[in-house]
Order: C-alpha cells, then sequence, then structure tokens
C-alpha cells in the first residue's frame, strides 16, 4: 500500500501519539518529539513515495513467482 501523510509523521515522530482529521495533524501527545512542519511532512511523504515506488519490480516479482519454501 502507498504511504500515507500517517506514515510520513510517524517517520519523522515515531514516539509520538498522534491523529490526522481532515487533513490536519494533531499531536495528542509529544512524547519527546517535537511537531514537524507541513513541509516536513511533505518532504518525508514524497520520499516514502518514492521508495515505495522504486520497488514496485520486486513486489511485481514476488507475487509472479512462488516462494522458495512452497
Amino acid at each position: 500500500m502507498r504511504p500515507k501523510k500517517s506514515s510520513a509523521v510517524r517517520a519523522l515522530c515515531p514516539n509520538a501519539d498522534f491523529v490526522i482529521r481532515g487533513g490536519v495533524l494533531e499531536f495528542v501527545k509529544a512524547n519527546g518529539d517535537t511537531k514537524p512542519s507541513d513541509s516536513e511532512i511533505d518532504a518525508k511523504l514524497a520520499e516514502l513515495k518514492t521508495a515505495y515506488d522504486n520497488k514496485k519490480y520486486q513486489r511485481d516479482r514476488a507475487a509472479e513467482y512462488p516462494s522458495v519454501v512452497d
């Protein structure tokens, strides 16, 4: 599944508790993390999407062939 905004926030703030309502990030508890800016979130999301897209070939190949265990 392609990364979403929540994936980017989780990557930037692994210890924080947050919700995203209507596209707006709300920190519930920071747990030592600082709230990232919208531009930081957008940059991380673009990075995650690029990494996901770059692995399309691997995902397609895995679906085409059974595992060695099979």
